[in-house]
């Protein structure tokens, strides 16, 4: 590794670190929750390697052990990342850089690497594209050894499993709950509570989840388009 390249994962490293103590034991819930559904630590791994979608990878084991509805897998998967639709455009500029870091940045970014490679002035003398590239693989890299540790060490030792479905409903609601206290309008909020009650009650606890997303977005591109 050159001299560039040092420097710039030096300047990444620490504003991963948080992130890292976070991803790993979430990565790890994961990674759990798997195996205690009987599958392979293989799974964790490699869906964690090649998803790196949390939410994503939580929904997939219903799905996985369900019936075979490649359809709704898609448009589950695309509701539940389309606000990276919005961080994509913000980062058409930062991310327009040559070779193959540019597909790798935009495979790997999610919340946590775009908040860093958005936000955070890059020191003088620090290759900008190389900082951005080691802090979306350092980011994949803790995500992927938190499910991969715990599914190796869960597949070879009993552990009580009862709860850790709640892993993501815990995750929304604690994402749920920052957003409110934080945000001055909860327009928003409120409106997908609505969608999401009134789909459950409609379509069932199986089939509500895309009903309320698609709800949801109709709602919001009806108040933007009225705003304008």
């Amino acid at each position: 590794m050159d001299s560039v390249k040092i420097k710039a994962f030096k300047t990444a490293f620490p504003y991963t670190v948080p992130i890292g103590a976070s991803f790993i034991f979430l990565g790890a819930s994961y990674g759990f929750l798997m195996v205690s559904k009987g599958f392979s630590p293989l799974y964790p791994f490699f869906m964690s390697l090649l998803i790196f979608a949390g939410s994503v990878e939580f929904v997939s084991v219903t799905m996985l052990l369900g019936s075979f509805e490649p359809v709704s897998a898609f448009l589950a998967a695309f509701m539940l990342n389309a606000r990276h639709l919005f961080y994509a455009v913000s980062m058409l500029r930062p991310y327009n850089v040559p070779g193959w870091k540019k597909l790798y940045l935009i495979f790997g970014m999610c919340d946590e690497s775009f908040a860093i490679n958005s936000m955070i002035k890059v020191p003088d003398g620090v290759d900008r594209s190389w900082f951005m590239l080691f802090v979306t693989m350092l980011n994949h890299f803790y995500w992927v050894a938190g499910a991969t540790l715990s599914a190796v060490v869960g597949s070879a030792i009993n552990f009580p499993s009862e709860g850790i479905e709640f892993v993501l409903p815990a995750l929304f609601l604690v994402i749920f709950a920052e957003q409110w206290l934080n945000a001055d309008a909860h327009g928003a909020a409120l409106t997908g509570l609505a969608a999401s009650v009134l789909s459950l009650f409609v379509f069932g606890t199986e089939n509500f989840m895309i009903p309320a997303m698609l709800m949801m977005l109709l709602v919001f591109a009806v108040i933007k388009r009225r705003a304008q």
